[in-house]
Parts: structure tokens; C-alpha cells; sequence
């Protein structure tokens, strides 16, 4: 029967890293947490816990990832956030799935808990994730924040039954802060691969993601709190473009002065050499 290791990154988990790990203690043989210098008690939550912990500095989520993907032993990795944990269903198919694992990865569905309800519609649900697979087989990428696994091209999949039960946010404050954050992690990464942006680009986008959300993935389903999570969907697409509308402003600025900068040596450089010719 193939091992499995549980990675899971943290930094100031204390409130979930515990549900975490027990929700993975029957189906994980190790259990390997990278944490990025905590100030709470995370640390000490999974010294008394016994599961291998580690420091590392944080220098983007699927860069922590791989690295804690690394310092595992076992050839199948089963990742999770902090504030994630399986499902009894979940356990049980991963269980029943351990003693063959014919397949190189395999994806669960992500439930959302969301300031006291569980989202069942929006962009939110089924989300599905693959978070159990061969570490050779793969490796993370995407835009940060937004890591997610990627199998080797001819890789097979399988959706198992279950839930990931995810502790999303406890409060709308949260989520704007949450946003805001998310936001400027995005916009930077969208501006170091040369994407670009307008105005209209910027209002199409942000109206897209409120229509989808709430009315194709039927978030009007979830009540009141579908419709803040599709309004502050469509909010922090604004703000990721607006960011990185910001920073080719601020670059071009930089350039402008430059330029000016450059010109007026230039012209110091030629008025010295027509100076040194008389």
C-alpha cells in the first residue's frame, strides 16, 4: 500500500491548523508543515501534535509549496491549506483508494464556509482542487495567490467522493482585507508577465464576474451571502486591474524621468566634449 505525506504551509494558523491535521491523521502516514515564521501558536499547536515542522520564508504560495512538497518523504503528496480539512466521506475515499491508487491524481470538490453558512452555488462550489498526487508527476503553478497542481501532460485524474470543508472567512471585514490583499498579490504577478489592462477591459471584466457568479453559477441560491460573495468577486477583479493599471502608471512615470535624466547628461556630456574641441 503506497505511503501518503500531508503538506500543509502556514503563518498564523492557530485557530484551524489543529482541525487540519486531524482530519488528516487517518490517512496520512506523515505529516509535513512549512510555516512561514508565525507569531501566534501555530508552531507549538504542531510541536504537541508530532508532525514534522519546518521554517521557511515565504516567497509566494506555490513557491512554498514546492518547497514543502520537497521535504516530504513519501512519493504521494495529499496537500492542504491550514484552514481545510477533509470530510468523514473524504477520509473514507481516500482510504478505500490507498490500497490500489491507479490513477496519477486525483480531485476533490472544496465546500466553502462562509461567515456562518456553507456556499453551495456561486464560483464557489463544486471548485474542485487536486490535492492528492504522485509529487513526480506534477508540480504547482499558476498566478499568485491562485496556485493550483499540474499534472504531466497524458497524467490520469479521478475525482474522489467527499468534500475539502473549507473555513473560508468568519466576517465581510475579513473578506475586503482578504480582497485587498489578494488583489495586490495578483496585480503584481499579472504586471511581471507583461499583462496589460484599460478602462473598458477593467469595467467588462468586473461586470462578468458579478453575472457569472451570481446568476450562471446561481450564487442568488445562497442568499444574502451569495450575493456579497459575487459583489466582492466582481470587486476584487476592479481591484487586481486597477493595481496593475497603477503599476505601468508608476513604471512609465519612472521612465519619463529617466529619460529627462538621461537627455540632461547627454547634453552636459556633449557641451564638455565642444568645450575640450575649442
Amino acid at each position: 500500500m503506497p505511503s501518503i505525506s500531508a503538506v500543509i504551509i502556514t503563518l498564523n494558523e492557530e485557530k484551524n491548523i489543529e482541525r487540519c491535521i486531524l482530519s488528516l491523521q487517518r490517512v496520512a502516514d506523515e505529516i509535513v508543515v512549512v510555516d512561514s515564521y508565525s507569531e501566534d501558536m501555530t508552531a507549538d499547536i504542531c510541536s504537541r501534535m508530532g508532525v514534522k515542522f519546518y521554517l521557511h520564508p515565504f516567497e509566494g504560495y506555490r513557491e512554498q509549496k514546492n518547497y514543502a512538497m520537497s521535504l516530504a518523504s513519501n512519493d504521494w503528496i495529499l496537500s492542504l491549506d491550514a484552514d481545510e480539512a477533509l470530510s468523514e466521506e473524504m477520509e473514507e475515499s481516500i482510504l478505500k483508494e490507498k490500497s490500489s491508487m491507479e490513477h496519477d491524481g486525483y480531485l476533490f470538490n472544496r465546500l466553502n464556509r462562509y461567515c456562518g453558512t456553507w456556499i453551495k452555488h456561486s464560483n464557489w462550489y463544486p471548485d474542485r482542487k487536486l490535492r492528492l498526487f504522485r509529487r513526480d508527476m506534477g508540480e504547482w503553478k499558476g498566478i499568485n495567490p491562485h496556485d493550483h497542481f499540474v499534472l504531466n501532460s497524458g497524467s490520469h485524474s479521478k475525482r474522489l467522493k467527499g468534500d475539502i470543508l473549507h473555513f473560508a472567512l468568519d466576517t465581510y471585514e475579513e473578506h475586503i482585507e482578504k480582497a485587498n490583499n489578494f488583489s495586490s498579490i495578483a496585480a503584481r504577478e499579472y504586471y511581471l508577465r507583461g499583462k496589460k489592462t484599460n478602462p473598458a477591459s477593467m469595467i467588462i471584466r468586473m461586470v462578468w464576474r458579478f453575472v457569472k457568479a451570481f446568476f450562471l453559477k446561481r450564487g442568488f441560491m445562497d442568499g444574502y451571502n451569495g450575493f456579497v460573495i459575487s459583489s466582492l468577486s466582481a470587486y476584487t477583479s476592479f481591484l487586481k486591474y486597477l493595481k496593475l493599471r497603477q503599476l505601468y502608471l508608476e513604471e512609465n512615470g519612472r521612465l519619463n524621468r529617466n529619460n529627462i535624466d538621461v537627455s540632461i547628461a547627454g547634453v552636459k556630456k556633449d557641451n564638455i566634449k565642444e568645450t575640450e574641441k575649442s
